[in-house]
């Protein structure tokens, strides 16, 4: 439209041309470059830096050749509204940065050769300056948005699969683990053994089921804390169940660093108290304010005052690893035993 326009402008104003000849040269020029550039930028391999340097360099050319063509005194410039197409390209390709060059050196091409500077010329140099950064701001947030739009389509396409062969998953192999722990027990001897090592590969493949959907680490240095804990029970000597919420826990990642140390310490005690054979569960539930995660095990329990006894013999395991982490936080660390067991309950608010 803009090269039609151009041509229909100069035609109407060819009596202002001093040089019709060569101002039908140019005319023909611009036209004849419009059909190479459609055709140069339809393809992306072809849509090359020399490619946009040549389209900006043949539009500055034909202002410099307005006054020549025309007269010095003349008001409108040869190519007129066509240098759109030329910043246009620059905006589209290096955004706001490439617009401004562009319509920058278009205004100083279009003001320089003229005698006078009148309000209508200078409302068209105005729009071209902001026009070229505007137009590449705009370009480079749907490039952004594009960008975004696609990843977030392909992560949604992911989790499906996951989701799939999860369902998978559960229907077949673990259906055949249980089985297997369970007809394991039973039969006792070296078939209790194997039906143990059914219910640890059962849990730990559980486990990676339910990470599937964590979120490991997100921007801003955010992780998720559900997945944390889940990664460190899986890892752990103690047979662990992890129970947390249906969604994502995210914390800052010294949160989630030093909360996932203070639950391994609590481990590492039942596995030097009861030993490998014990168990533990762990229970995280997320507020806004704060998330509390609570670790119970099964052993015979803490003798009133031990706790006490160990920190003033030097022995500062619970001392610093467990309560010192969660207070550096500013949060609180209990722990309650007896007979049943031992469970730790650890706050720690969010703010």
């Amino acid at each position: 439209m803009v090269t039609v326009n151009m041509v229909a402008l100069n035609a109407y104003r060819r009596d202002n041309f001093e040089h019709p000849t060569l101002g039908l040269v140019v005319v023909v020029a611009l036209v004849a470059w419009t059909g190479a550039a459609i055709w140069l930028y339809r393809d992306r391999v072809r849509r090359t830096p020399v490619l946009l340097v040549a389209d900006l360099a043949i539009v500055l050319a034909a202002l410099a050749a307005t006054p020549w063509v025309k007269s010095p005194d003349f008001n409108a410039t040869i190519p007129g509204f066509y240098v759109m197409g030329a910043f246009f390209a620059w905006a589209i390709h290096w955004h706001w940065k490439g617009g401004l060059v562009a319509s920058s050196l278009i205004a100083l091409f279009d003001v320089v050769p003229r005698n006078h500077l009148d309000q209508g010329n200078y409302g068209n140099v105005f729009l071209i300056l902001i026009g070229g950064p505007i137009v590449g701001y705009l370009c480079e947030s749907l490039q952004r948005m594009a960008r975004e739009r696609d990843a977030a389509e392909h992560a949604a396409a992911a989790a499906e699969e996951r989701t799939r062969l999860a369902r998978a998953v559960h229907d077949g192999v673990l259906q055949v683990l249980a089985m297997t722990q369970r007809r394991g027990a039973a039969a006792g001897g070296e078939w209790a053994d194997l039906g143990r090592l059914a219910g640890e590969q059962e849990r730990s493949l559980r486990s990676l089921i339910r990470q599937q959907d964590t979120v490991p680490a997100a921007a801003g240095g955010r992780v998720d804390l559900a997945g944390a804990l889940e990664a460190m029970a899986t890892a752990h000597p103690v047979r662990t169940e992890v129970a947390t919420p249906g969604g994502t826990v995210l914390v800052d990642e010294h949160v989630a660093t030093e909360t996932v140390a203070a639950v391994r310490a609590c481990l590492d005690n039942v596995l030097a108290h009861v030993g490998p054979r014990g168990s533990a569960w762990i229970l995280a539930q997320a507020a806004p304010d704060a998330i509390t995660v609570s670790v119970r095990d099964d052993g015979p329990g803490i003798a009133p005052g031990r706790l006490s006894q160990a920190e003033e013999e030097g022995r500062l395991g619970v001392a610093s690893s467990i309560r010192g982490r969660i207070e550096d936080l500013g949060g609180t660390a209990t722990v309650e035993s007896g007979e049943w067991g031992t469970e730790w309950e650890i706050v720690v608010p969010l703010a």
